[in-house]
């Protein structure tokens, strides 16, 4: 399990499975998680890719530095990871956050990217202010605090009742979070603004959006779609974090766009 340390010193944590001769797939995970959001699939993704996983900055096993965090910084520290690994380029599935990287890779940095799958994710927050009160929020409160309200935006009502023991894993899982990091890279997706640069991406791109996802709801995913010349769009049952409550028609999805 390697540790890359970028050019200001954060150690990264860093997960690789998978032939060391298969195509490189790296999975990016979503604000307050961390790689193991992506248990579900990653037996299978291994099964046909060099499957690397890891812990952006301020999550996991990851270290933290002094935010605000932004789309650059985090796209730096994964062309940190790749450079360490000697991957020239790779296939890509971000959801959420890990979407938003994408998005910054596929624009600059395009010469190292193969594929992109962007999965439950935002292009631009017109409006600020539920990340700047979430901010204020954090001040003086814990994430535990906030953690039940972001399990109902995270899963439909119906995921959450017949599933409460993958609702404990993620409560858990975002609970850990680092809370410098986690303030930090609330910042950096406040921030985010690719409308002049998705136009630019030329790797092939799926987009999967939840129906029912209302942190970044299917409008937003079909913007991006439109956005990017030739990307597909697919539609899943679910909230946002689409991969846990969906994880067989995810895999399938995604799979078939980076096979086909």
């Amino acid at each position: 399990m390697p540790i890359v340390t970028t050019d200001d010193g954060c150690r990264l944590f860093v997960q690789v499975e998978g032939r060391d001769d298969a195509p490189p797939l790296m999975l990016s995970n979503s604000l307050g998680t961390d790689l193991h959001m992506w248990d579900d699939q990653a037996a299978e993704f291994a099964k046909h890719f060099r499957l690397i996983r890891y812990d952006r900055r301020g999550h996991g096993q990851s270290g933290t530095t002094t935010g605000p965090y932004s789309s650059e910084l985090f796209g730096r520290d994964i062309l940190a990871v790749l450079d360490a690994l000697g991957v020239e380029k790779t296939n890509w599935c971000g959801l959420s956050m890990g979407g938003m990287d994408g998005q910054w890779l596929g624009a600059h940095a395009p010469d190292r990217i193969e594929k992109l799958v962007l999965a439950n994710t935002h292009f631009h927050y017109a409006d600020k202010a539920p990340w700047n009160d979430r901010l204020r929020f954090l001040k003086d409160h814990q994430l535990s605090e906030m953690v039940a309200a972001n399990m109902e935006r995270w899963f439909t009502k119906g995921f959450r009742e017949r599933a409460p023991q993958k609702i404990e894993w993620m409560t858990k899982m975002f609970v850990a979070t680092d809370h410098e990091g986690y303030m930090a890279s609330v910042a950096a997706v406040r921030d985010i603004d690719f409308r002049d640069s998705n136009p630019t991406i030329k790797a092939p791109t799926l987009v999967i959006v939840g129906t029912q996802d209302p942190a970044t709801p299917p409008a937003a995913g079909e913007a991006i779609a439109k956005a990017i010349s030739g990307a597909k769009l697919v539609a899943l049952d679910a909230a946002h974090i689409s991969n846990v409550e969906q994880p067989q028609a995810f895999a399938k999805a995604t799979l078939e766009f980076l096979l086909g």
